[in-house]
């Protein structure tokens, strides 16, 4: 699978000291294509990820980490080719600005290590509106009970 949209992005900080690592530790923890993701801000290729046919109850994890980030009752069909929610868990995920296409839109990172999980669109369904466009790559699933 290639990646598209590649860019060396500084990504949020971790603030976990445990998930404090170099490059090199990431890499080797992650493998190519997701440290590509979730450390350099990478984009996989939409229609990609499997995680877009999870139809099962659980909970989606950050692969750099294990924290729960959301859970499957918010995730929802989007048409765009990347694994869609309504909604994080509480406490999961950070933002900031990303103006790196020449227009602004809302990134999102895991709250724990700092990994680029996706962008946040206001064009979701209710009750938030929001659609938490994820990479596939950023996510385990974890069936079971979701939260």
């Amino acid at each position: 699978m290639g990646l598209f949209g590649f860019r060396a992005g500084a990504v949020a900080p971790a603030t976990d000291p445990r998930f404090r690592l170099t490059p090199a530790q990431w890499k080797k923890r992650l493998g190519p294509e997701a440290y590509a993701v979730l450390r350099e801000e990478a984009t996989e290729p939409p229609g990609s990820s499997p995680l877009l046919k999870e139809h099962r109850a659980g909970l989606f994890t950050c692969a750099g980490c294990g924290l729960p980030v959301y859970s499957s009752k918010t995730k929802f069909e989007s048409g765009t080719g990347w694994p869609s929610f309504w909604a994080a868990m509480p406490g999961a995920t950070a933002t900031a600005t990303d103006t790196k296409l020449g227009f602004e839109r809302v990134e999102e990172h895991c709250k724990r290590c700092g990994g680029h999980l996706g962008h946040i669109f206001d064009d979701g369904p209710k009750p938030t509106g929001k659609r938490h466009c994820i990479n596939g790559l950023a996510l385990k699933f974890v069936p079971g009970k979701a939260a």
